[in-house]
């Protein structure tokens, strides 16, 4: 297959691994995961050549990776994988994304379906309610001081915690206990500060979401027990990331970057890919202001995790104390980790930068929460919001292959404004109503935009991840209500 003009060659390995050959100036080949239609896809929307572009990076190792929920984003693809030596590699903020630790967070309850037939309407207009949504969204709780906000960026979930929202046990089963170390305040301007205070506890706007849903179907029932997951049980899945303050940081952070790539006389395809070598100042500073970012998404989920919970009880008129809610796992989307990783037959700690995509780490690692160790690390892989959802763990071969990484989600295949523009004439509230799904969202664009055909089938992209041993399918969950931000 080759990309038009660019002509681009790409191979295909098996039925779900394609390659795009070391040629040029790429330091490292392409990998590309997916079925003849999303590799098409990605030739078409620019995507196949930003993992191309992605492979001049400096110390990049391995390969430049793309899970099936690919498509274009800033300098890497929106899907994108790619780990770098610590003694010669770089980090890039494009790798990691405006939304800095965008995530998804699955809380299990233990009400039936049943209960909520005819009322997901009134909990629906209750998350509405308890969790601002929308563009500068803010106020879900009091405007924190700049001293609460330097210990959200040092604590993360924790501080929610400590706040009153959620419990112990939720750190736990939060990737990296909500909390990336190496956070440094004093690294992010007065501007994201300004922007940070009062957005804790808020989803944001376009892809953000909370879906009420309930586990239609089990495909290990072994894994699922352990994960606390059956057939019929009401679920609530939360998305959403770091807000204005992290999309500041990245902001700001793009600008030095390109001043830092010019002085280390780093020669890039695309200026989008901007860098600095991980052993330079500029690295630490937006490592250090990332991993703020970071923690304040964590806490963000935390709070919004508690805002919903009470939200759902009190719509159902449950007591407080007969109510049993459990966060299953929250994670990670869009960030870069230092990790320990075995290529070509030694450990060799890299940077791994994740760009809409999950950690998937095997049985046994020592990072997956004790519980959940014997299986692997859960992966949340969010749908678009009229179809499913899916509930999946990592495998030991996603650990040879992907650096611990699978896909996060369907993946775009309209841009907003086609979208948009597809949906002239039709009301995609009314319509989704009909399939029994209930949706509330700020404005009617926010549903427009975000309609079911403007993404990928995420059964297709869940299996090609599943069929490749990558990521293994545990449950999925069918929508029942939805808020979009």
């Amino acid at each position: 297959m080759n990309n038009g003009s660019q002509r681009t060659p790409l191979n295909r390995l098996d039925a779900w691994r394609w390659e795009v050959p070391r040629e040029g100036n790429m330091r490292v080949p392409g990998r590309i995961y997916g079925d003849e239609n999303i590799v098409r896809s990605a030739v078409e929307d620019r995507s196949l050549q930003q993992v191309v572009h992605v492979s001049h990076l400096p110390g990049i190792v391995g390969y430049s990776l793309a899970m099936p929920d690919m498509h274009s984003g800033y300098g890497f693809p929106i899907g994108g994988v790619a780990a770098t030596r610590r003694q010669d590699g770089v980090i890039s903020p494009g790798g990691v994304g405006y939304d800095i630790n965008c995530g998804v967070r699955l809380v299990a309850t233990d009400v039936r379906v049943e209960e909520v037939r005819g009322k997901v309407g009134e909990i629906v207009h209750a998350l509405y309610r308890s969790v601002p949504t929308g563009v500068g969204s803010s106020g879900a709780i009091r405007r924190v001081s700049r001293r609460e906000l330097d210990r959200i960026c040092t604590q993360g979930s924790r501080w929610a915690v400590e706040q009153g929202y959620g419990r112990q046990a939720d750190l736990e089963v939060t990737e990296d206990g909500g909390c990336l170390t190496g956070a440094d305040p004093e690294r992010v301007s007065q501007r994201a500060v300004e922007r940070g205070r009062d957005q804790v506890g808020t989803l944001g706007s376009g892809n953000h979401f909370l879906e009420l849903g309930t586990v239609d179907e089990v495909f290990d029932a072994h894994a699922a027990g352990v994960l606390g997951l059956e057939v019929g049980q009401v679920t609530l899945l939360i998305h959403t990331g770091s807000r204005g303050f992290g999309y500041q940081v990245c902001d700001e952070f793009l600008k030095q970057m390109v001043r830092a790539a010019h002085r280390y006389g780093i020669q890039l395809p695309d200026r989008q890919l901007s860098c600095a070598p991980l052993d330079s100042p500029e690295a630490a500073d937006y490592l250090a202001a990332m991993a703020c970012a970071a923690n304040y998404a964590w806490a963000n989920r935390q709070v919004i995790a508690a805002l919903a919970d009470r939200a759902i009880r009190e719509a159902l008129g449950i007591p407080e104390g007969r109510w049993k809610a459990r966060l299953v796992y929250d994670l990670s989307h869009n960030i870069a980790k230092w990790e320990r990783h075995l290529w070509e037959g030694r450990q060799e700690e890299l940077c791994v930068h994740r760009k809409g995509a999950t950690r998937a780490f095997g049985p046994g690692h020592p990072l997956v929460p004790d519980r959940y160790r014997s299986l692997g690390q859960p992966v949340l892989i969010p749908g678009d919001m009229g179809r499913a959802s899916f509930v999946c763990l990592g495998t030991q071969r996603a650990m040879v292959e992907t650096f611990g990484s699978t896909c996060h989600g369907a993946g775009r295949v309209m841009s907003r404004s086609e979208a948009k523009k597809g949906a002239r004439g039709r009301h995609v509230a009314e319509e989704l109503k009909r399939k029994g799904i209930q949706v509330l969202a700020r404005g009617r664009d926010t549903l427009d935009e975000e309609r079911p055909e403007a993404y990928k089938n995420v059964e297709t992209v869940v299996e090609v991840m599943h069929e490749a041993g990558i990521s293994r399918k545990v449950v999925r969950l069918k929508p029942l209500g939805v808020v979009k931000g």
